[in-house]
């Protein structure tokens, strides 16, 4: 990042999509700059080079760009009276009242994808390619007033109708409306996205005359109607909005995004009381909070019909709201919720069913998690957003096909499900695109010469402010080892910045050029202040072993961590076989562990399994362990890498009679 770089970055910070600083596109400003301590790198500024990631990334794009256009585009099309080309629109929720959710999701995907820094070539121009033939024709579907939609209509002489359904209370998903804001956010973030990280400017436009559309409309509500339309799912409107008044400066996109802002709810979490979140549908409460910490962001000092905007109580929502979900509601994996909802704090261990831990909540919470870092620079954010990443999110995708997870079920002898390539497009279908196409994300950041680093993968980061190509190499879990070497074009003092994890079992080493250095424990980060000359050589060691979790409600059912991943048995793979819930979303049908208890060899008692794991498992080939303490003498390996088969989590642990 050179000079002028950083400017841009402090100016475009405020986009928070997936990755916020200066991105390198062909275009794209904004008015207002953020308020954070410190900021992220790009994307487009990191290539992952670790295998799975790798992997990961191709099959997303592979999928990206084996999707119709003409089918995403066809019922935005009929809605708008222009030729479909002789498409109809793929099935699943895309032919549904939810219809056009999945376009918003794919154009940041694409967008994410095209600026990437592990994109090639060939694909970064098919990427730009789609995704500008697709923005061309959503503005060609865009109707006069701005209003942009895609879902199956109700009413062919009434495309709103969706809407004013909503503003009367009717939300039957067959019938009447299907959460048609949350739909329309989408439809936002992705052509913002398109902008923010491609530089087209036809998707501002496009955005532009859609948020005029929804300033109108918000602002004849009466509080009646308000609350009526804030009682129904609504996404993160308000985060969209408040993105698109930083990109634009135009006070009426700010006015509208805080007619989202549901200030009732925001008071109650602010209580810190028990059980504030029970019930709740977590999606739809997290990307509120999302919306709420945007404007602090975006707002808070700046002025607003001529008043100045005091956002303090929006932040402190957001820190409260991220301290209940993650100490009261959250499994091992970083994911939350039993049937897309959360229950009553620190009933967990009750809830587990083939039915937890929709995608969709992790991908928002670690949005939510990278800001709230930023903002606060608090190690705590970087720990849950590994842990997050690596045990749920890459455990979210089928390394085969591409497909994603809706669920994740934490009761044992469960399997885990994946979408369609055609027929599903679920909310996590659309969230799974994004994933896959920004990895990277939340893993460097820079502050005034400090650069971060937040998460052990291997990689290669362009630091141009520091006129430093930094590559890691890393070989955590299978040693402790993670390598950095630096490559500068002049000598530089910098402060460079290890995190030290929360797994880690002692203090960390650094070493340079094979040479052990001190560091400064900078609030969970081991800091290293000096002049660094080009091909110099890092060394980063952090002691590992094994870490035994246990869920409030069942203090002797456990799970096992070594060093960041979360550890699974490997059950068998019989009987496989599928049903569904809710809206089409695959489940697996039944389990085959009937009881999820082991029972411990004589002489070994629960407390001892769970303060001293490593003395019971041996190591096998790799990342394999055995678990000596009980007579199934149970393999535990890697729970993300467990795609397709049966799995225990958790287990149950209990004295010999």
């Amino acid at each position: 990042m050179n000079k002028l770089k950083k400017s841009i970055c402090l100016a475009l910070a405020c986009l928070m999509l997936s990755s916020c600083s200066a991105p390198k596109t062909e275009g794209g400003t904004s008015m207002v700059a953020k308020k954070t301590d410190i900021y992220d790198f790009s994307i487009a500024d990191i290539k992952m080079t670790d295998a799975y990631s790798v992997n990961a990334f191709d099959k997303e794009i592979e999928y990206l760009l084996s999707l119709d256009s003409d089918r995403l585009l066809s019922n935005f099309r009929k809605n708008n009276g222009v030729d479909t080309n002789g498409k109809e629109p793929y099935g699943g929720w895309e032919n549904t009242l939810i219809g056009g959710h999945t376009m918003g999701h794919y154009l940041t995907a694409l967008a994410q994808a095209y600026a990437n820094g592990g994109v090639s070539s060939a694909n970064k121009k098919a990427l730009y390619k789609k995704m500008t033939e697709i923005v061309d024709g959503l503005a060609l579907c865009q109707r006069k007033n701005g209003f942009l939609w895609g879902s199956t209509i109700l009413n062919a002489t009434n495309v709103e109708q969706q809407f004013d359904n909503v503003e009367k209370g009717k939300a039957d998903m067959f019938k009447e409306s299907w959460v048609p804001w949350y739909t329309m956010h989408k439809i936002f973030e992705g052509l913002i996205s398109c902008y923010q990280f491609a530089g087209y400017e036809p998707a501002l436009d496009i955005a532009k005359k859609l948020g005029d559309w929804t300033y109108e409309r918000t602002k004849s509500w009466s509080e009646e109607t308000h609350r009526t339309v804030l009682s129904i799912e609504y996404g993160g409107m308000n985060d969209a909005l408040y993105d698109l008044y930083a990109v634009t400066g135009e006070e009426k996109y700010a006015i509208a995004a805080h007619a989202f802002d549901e200030d009732a709810l925001f008071e109650l979490i602010r209580t810190d009381g028990a059980n504030v979140l029970n019930n709740r549908h977590a999606n739809t409460t997290i990307p509120k909070i999302m919306g709420a910490l945007k404007r602090y962001e975006v707002l808070h000092g700046e002025k607003i019909a001529g008043k100045t905007v005091d956002a303090t109580e929006y932040l402190k929502t957001a820190e409260i709201f991220w301290q209940m979900v993650v100490d009261h509601h959250t499994y091992h994996t970083g994911g939350n919720s039993e049937w897309e909802h959360f229950g009553e704090d620190d009933i967990l261990n009750q809830e587990r069913t083939n039915c937890n831990c929709e995608t969709c909540n992790v991908y928002n919470m670690l949005k939510l998690t990278k800001d709230l870092f930023m903002i606060t620079k608090d190690k705590k954010y970087c720990d849950y957003y590994e842990n997050a990443f690596i045990n749920h999110i890459l455990a979210s995708q089928n390394p085969e096909t591409g497909m994603t997870t809706y669920f994740q079920a934490m009761s044992t002898g469960y399997f885990r499900t994946f979408s369609t390539a055609t027929d599903s497009f679920w909310c996590c279908t659309g969230s799974g695109m994004e994933n896959f196409t920004k990895l990277g994300d939340g893993m460097y950041y820079i502050d005034d010469g400090e650069l971060y680093v937040a998460m052990y993968l291997s990689s290669e980061l362009n630091a141009d402010e520091l006129g430093l190509k930094l590559t890691q190499t890393s070989d955590i879990p299978m040693s402790n080892r993670t390598s950095f070497k630096l490559k500068l074009n002049e000598n530089k003092s910098f402060k460079l910045k290890l995190r030290i994890p929360d797994w880690a079992k002692g203090d960390v080493t650094v070493t340079v050029n094979g040479e052990n250095v001190s560091y400064t424990d900078e609030a969970g980060f081991a800091a290293v202040e000096r002049e660094w000359k080009n091909g110099d050589s890092v060394v980063l060691e952090i002691p590992m072993g094994f870490t035994a979790l246990k869920l409030q409600d069942s203090v002797n059912t456990v799970s096992f961590k070594y060093g960041p991943v979360l550890l699974a048995a490997k059950l068998s793979d019989e009987s496989m076989n599928t049903t569904t819930t809710g809206m089409w979303v695959i489940i697996p049908e039944k389990t085959i562990v009937e009881n999820d208890t082991l029972v411990l060899n004589d002489g070994i008692t629960p407390s001892e399994v769970k303060k001293n794991p490593d003395k019971f498992f041996t190591q096998n080939e790799g990342i394999s362990f055995t678990f000596t303490a009980s007579k199934e003498n149970l393999e535990f390996v890697p729970y993300y890498s467990l795609y397709n088969t049966r799995y225990g989590i958790y287990w149950r642990l209990k004295e010999s009679d």
